[in-house]
Formats: structure tokens, C-alpha cells, sequence
């Protein structure tokens, strides 16, 4: 049997801490961002927890399968 092979897609987007908490980067940084506000940008720089409902199938995209 072959080994499962981790989403490549997955990996770049997602990072796993130490104690096995998943961080992701935040959406709406990419365009328009002179009409947001620079404290809205600075937000933009930090990792969030990803959501609980969504920890399940990002394990399983992490892990092979």
C-alpha cells in the first residue's frame, strides 16, 4: 500500500503549533487595501485559530488522507 500523500495546498496554507493547534493567515489582504483602514491591514499580518467546525477536515488534509 502506498503512503497517503498530504495536500500541498493545505500545507502552504496551514501551520500546526507545537501543541497541535492549526493557525491559518487571514483573507482580504490581497486587493484594495488603500480603503481599509491601517489598523484593519495591521490585523491582517497575524495568525488566527482556525474554526473549530473546520479543525477536523484540515487535520485530515494534513495528514495524508
Amino acid at each position: 500500500m502506498p503512503k497517503m500523500k498530504t495536500s500541498k495546498g493545505a500545507k502552504k496554507r496551514f501551520k500546526v503549533t507545537g501543541t497541535g493547534k492549526l493557525l491559518r493567515r487571514h483573507g482580504m489582504r490581497s486587493h484594495n487595501l488603500e480603503k481599509k483602514s491601517s489598523k484593519r491591514r495591521r490585523g491582517f499580518r497575524k495568525m488566527y485559530d482556525v474554526a473549530e467546525s473546520d479543525v477536523k477536515a484540515v487535520k485530515k488534509l494534513l495528514r495524508g488522507g
